[in-house]
């Protein structure tokens, strides 16, 4: 047993596909042959075939006996209730998260009398002395310097505050990083770049444990209640993978078969988005457009019942408390004029160059943080980082508030009745062009240039702030602080254009006439935000969908479409990846981009190994070798597989054995086999060679465990074809041949280090196997 252990764990990477039937030497299942070791990546052509194999048997059997039937349709279903139990449970989570949040966040300002477990807007909802003008003004309420000074103005009382929000901030933010330090390090960050990669076939184990979940879902409220400059929606998608990748294990069908369980987180990253922005069919696209690797016609439907029902459950619970599922509900009265497209596009390319500077700058500050002393300190970057943020934000009121908070300021509309500080203007002289509830162009008053002044100093807050806060060692996403920084530079030129529009009538005579409501600023902070989150991003479709599902502006998707392309036509000038794949490159992780074309002429024996200076290709035979010799050849290499040849003289390929399949097999062999001793032959034949003498020792026979139809290209194939052929039948490894002889092999990781290498790039930089 000890023997066994042991050759597990030295046993390394799985490359290579195995046929569909596994049989060892005495017909019986191996336990461990045709799985997976961490950090390694799946064969997903012999997943499907294992997959195809089970439905076949499973299908044949329903035929003869009305209980196998029975089982058939509960197989059918399984998928299915695995949809409705990560909906149900995502949902779930995800209002729990927002509440919490909102209640966190509110405490670094006061407290409610009433009961410390209400959050400001809940604790305010049963006075009778509120006002409109003051809203958010209650007896319930309390700030700090109330309690502790008993008054609410004044310099003695402003300290007070601002201490206690530092204070606060602080706490939150230690916790949050020291809990993810000691219990949960892969609960850190996004968690898209990881997603991703694991999406593509890898496998980082842990990654979507109960311990993450548990630790992402804690620390995630406390790192947005902190007041740093990060959003929950991102690692949302990481949670809600976490809760599929969970309930995957109550199913055979999911839990044994690692590319089916691909299928449902990928419909588990639609789920996240679902609930981060109350955007089902946003969130379905985005695993389509964005994260899925593989994405067949049943995931689709799949993705889009999972994102229904979280939808569903999360309007359940209303943690928004506006019995409304969106984020910020916008109801905008005029309607958009054709000659606001230049603006809508200024803004895109506003969008475009701050995501081409934002990737650039966080990449360099992140290789920094890896290669100097300060990825030695998370905690003290952390807290330092918090207290930069706080001590900064609190001053201004539109960084103090919250991201989510400031966005819906931002995107607010003024009418007759509205006290925001963004509505300032001076009083309207006549308001016989008014609709409804809405008011015409006015002048600007001093109370919206103030607000203007503070909109710009946050806009360079956010947007320096935001390079050195994303990438930390607390739960952090990137989708509100970017659309923040969007969403305050769209408000300023939306202010901008409107009073251009009042004070020159003459220029907009076409269309727009005196004391009309001819320009919505909050339109223009909508797109405004859609154009920098694309930038960074690099969405498109799904981007268009989740802003007119989250803001319910529907009639306003040409301004979002034409800012978001150009958006993404501006950034890809200056680099055709998008912050996700920035960061998958960073780490090294062995992700084939399908983005990204392959454009040099190099030919299939150009990368394969081994190279001409190298040592020829280590290979077994396919009867003219012991088990002494096998064993020899596999513990004086590291490879994760070896081709099987007729002989070392012919080299005509045969097939392709597993490194780990051959050890689990011999040492099985050993073990339960009577007469397999060093001497004795390895056959991946079906008959006994005549060579073998009479009086021999009993051959091993593994040609259960070969796959005979290994993927070969010839040595003249161009690597453009090469590499979509990885691509797309998400291959771990291909054999170069030559007339049928066999010359090399190409894995995934040669495919990535040559890519580095064209790029000139370090190839070394891809990390793991």
């Amino acid at each position: 047993q000890s023997r066994e252990n042991d050759l597990r764990t030295t046993s390394s990477t799985m490359n290579g596909t195995i046929p569909t039937k596994l049989v060892d030497p005495v017909d019986d299942p191996l336990p461990g042959v045709g799985t997976y070791e961490d950090f390694n990546t799946i064969d997903w052509v012999r997943e499907k075939s294992k997959d195809r194999d089970r439905h076949r048997e499973i299908t044949n059997k329903s035929r003869h006996s009305t209980m196998a039937l029975l089982l058939s349709i509960s197989d059918a279903f399984s998928g299915w209730l695995l949809m409705l139990l990560v909906g149900l449970k995502t949902g779930a989570i995800a209002g729990g998260i927002d509440i919490a949040a909102h209640w966190l966040t509110d405490m670094k300002e006061g407290v409610c009398l009433n009961g410390f477990w209400f959050n400001h807007e809940h604790c305010c909802w049963t006075s009778n002395e509120t006002t409109f003008q003051e809203r958010d003004r209650c007896p319930q309420w309390k700030s700090w310097a109330e309690l502790v000074a008993g008054s609410s103005s004044g310099p003695f009382p402003y300290f007070i505050n601002y201490m206690m929000y530092m204070f606060w901030a602080l706490l939150f933010s230690f916790l949050a990083v020291s809990l993810v330090r000691a219990f949960a390090p892969y609960a850190c960050g996004s968690g898209i770049p990881e997603i991703k990669t694991i999406l593509s076939g890898f496998i980082i184990r842990g990654y979507l444990g109960k311990w993450t979940l548990i630790i992402k879902t804690i620390t995630l409220v406390l790192a947005v209640s902190s007041g740093l400059s990060l959003g929950k929606e991102g690692p949302l998608v990481h949670v809600a993978c976490c809760c599929a990748n969970i309930l995957c294990h109550l199913f055979p069908k999911y839990r044994k078969n690692e590319a089916k369980r691909r299928e449902v987180l990928s419909a588990a990253a639609a789920v996240g988005v679902s609930v981060a922005f109350g955007a089902p069919i946003g969130g379905v696209l985005f695993s389509l457009e964005e994260v899925s690797y593989y994405f067949p016609l049943k995931t689709l439907w799949r993705s889009f019942f999972a994102a229904l029902v979280a939808a569903f459950t999360l309007r359940s619970i209303n943690p928004f408390g506006n019995s409304r599922l969106v984020l910020f509900y916008v109801e905008f009265h005029a309607p958009w004029h054709l000659v606001e497209l230049a603006p809508f596009i200024l803004l895109g390319i506003f969008g475009g160059l701050w995501g081409a500077l934002f990737i650039k700058a966080n990449i360099a500050w992140c290789k920094r943080r890896k290669s100097t002393r300060l990825g030695h300190y998370p905690v003290i970057e952390v807290l330092v980082v918090t207290a930069i943020t706080g001590l900064l934000a609190f001053p201004n009121s539109y960084t103090r508030m919250s991201g989510a908070e400031l966005i819906s300021e931002l995107f607010n509309d003024c009418s007759l009745l509205d006290s925001s500080q963004l509505c300032g203007y001076k009083s309207p002289t006549n308001t016989s062009g008014s609709v409804g509830n809405s008011l015409g162009d006015r002048a600007a008053g001093q109370g919206l240039y103030t607000a203007l002044w503070q909109l710009a100093l946050a806009l360079l807050f956010k947007m320096l702030i935001t390079v050195i806060t994303f990438g930390m060692k607390v739960p952090s996403g990137l989708f509100i602080p970017s659309m923040a920084v969007g969403a305050i530079a769209g408000r300023l030129l939306g202010v901008g254009m409107e009073q251009l529009a009042y004070y020159n009538h003459d220029w907009f005579n076409g269309w727009c006439s005196p004391g009309a409501d001819c320009i919505t600023p909050g339109l223009y902070a909508m797109v405004g935000a859609a154009a920098c989150l694309g930038g960074v991003t690099r969405m498109t479709v799904s981007l268009v969908v989740i802003m007119f599902e989250l803001t319910g502006g529907l009639e306003y998707i040409v301004p979002l479409m034409a800012a978001t392309m150009t958006s993404k036509w501006v950034a890809d000038a200056f680099g055709k990846e998008g912050i996700y794949e920035a960061h998958i490159r960073l780490n090294g992780y062995p992700f084939l981009e399908p983005k990204e074309e392959f454009d040099h002429s190099s030919l299939a024996v150009d990368v394969m190994r081994p190279r001409r200076s190298d040592p020829a290709l280590a290979v077994l035979t396919q009867e003219s070798m012991t088990v002494e010799e096998v064993e020899t050849l596999v513990e004086s290499t590291h490879y994760s597989g070896f081709p099987v040849v007729v002989s070392q003289e012919s080299q005509r390929l045969v097939g392709f054995v597993l490194r780990r399949d051959l050890l689990i097999s011999i040492d099985n062999a050993r073990k339960r086999q009577e007469g397999v001793v060093g001497a004795s032959h390895v056959l991946f034949t079906d008959h006994t060679p005549a060579a073998v003498a009479p009086e021999a020792p009993p051959p091993l026979r593994l040609r259960g465990i070969l796959d005979l139809s290994p993927f070969t290209v010839t040595d003249h194939t161009p690597m453009d074809i090469t590499v979509d052929i990885f691509r797309k039948l998400g291959l771990r490894q291909c054999l170069v041949t030559h007339n049928g002889r066999l010359l090399g092999i190409i894995t995934k990781k040669d495919i990535l280090k040559h890519m580095a290498q064209m790029s000139n790039r370090d190839p070394e930089s891809i990390l793991f196997n």
